[in-house]
């Protein structure tokens, strides 16, 4: 079996060779199961692409919006299951054999944030416990989905927020998932950048609205 981890990217140069290389370092490990990584780049305006090509197995370009870009990864992948990474998501200790066991299915990780302030703990666990609740996934969580049943729902919904949400309500409908307990850490910069009380407000706020029909353009232009 092959996992086919698709990155999305966009002016990551500061991080993005460290990333790769602790990435590789840890799945070259694990060497029982095959995997590529494809890295997408979103017409950064850095030097991102360049610095991704000594580490990846392949870069490619597409136009910028995680959506398109995760889409456009896909497309050019070859493995049986699929798994979207953000670039600032660190996997855990045997992450492909957890995803090894869901290559009928789809799944996530739990999250653990990166920050040490005692909020970060009780803001990951609800994090998780609402994902196994409602069967509704964040790119955070690292979501693994096999490749036929990816291609059978039409990939990513190409919106400009909020395609992970529904990508999890379009997968949820085919079968059930597969969330795996370990967790994944993910940067906690956006919520130390701008305030935690202030950021948790926003994530639900955008949710709020997106359930309310609010289009993913406008939440868009409220997130950035």
């Amino acid at each position: 079996m092959k996992v086919s981890i698709v990155m999305p990217v966009l002016n990551e140069a500061e991080h993005i060779s460290a990333r790769l290389l602790a990435l590789n370092a840890l799945l070259h490990r694990r060497q029982t199961i095959s995997y590529e990584i494809i890295v997408v780049d979103g017409s950064s305006d850095d030097n991102s692409a360049a610095l991704a090509r000594a580490h990846a197995t392949r870069v490619i370009s597409a136009p910028r919006g995680r959506a398109l870009q995760m889409n456009a990864g896909a497309a050019a992948a070859c493995g049986e299951v699929l798994l979207f990474l953000h670039a600032d998501t660190i996997l855990p200790e045997h992450a492909l054999e957890y995803v090894e066991s869901g290559v009928n299915a789809w799944g996530w990780f739990n999250v653990r944030l990166s920050g040490q302030n005692f909020m970060f703990r009780i803001i990951e666990r609800m994090m998780s416990l609402r994902s196994r609740l409602t069967q509704v996934a964040t790119g955070d969580q690292a979501i693994f989905v096999a490749r036929k049943l990816f291609d059978r729902v039409g990939g990513f919904p190409e919106l400009s927020l909020m395609e992970d949400v529904a990508l999890s309500k379009i997968l949820r409908k085919q079968t059930k998932p597969l969330p795996i307990q370990q967790s994944v850490i993910t940067s906690s910069r956006r919520w130390q950048q701008y305030g935690i009380i202030k950021t948790v407000f926003l994530m639900w706020w955008l949710r709020l609205l997106y359930f309310l029909g609010v289009s993913p353009s406008h939440l868009a232009r409220l997130y950035s």
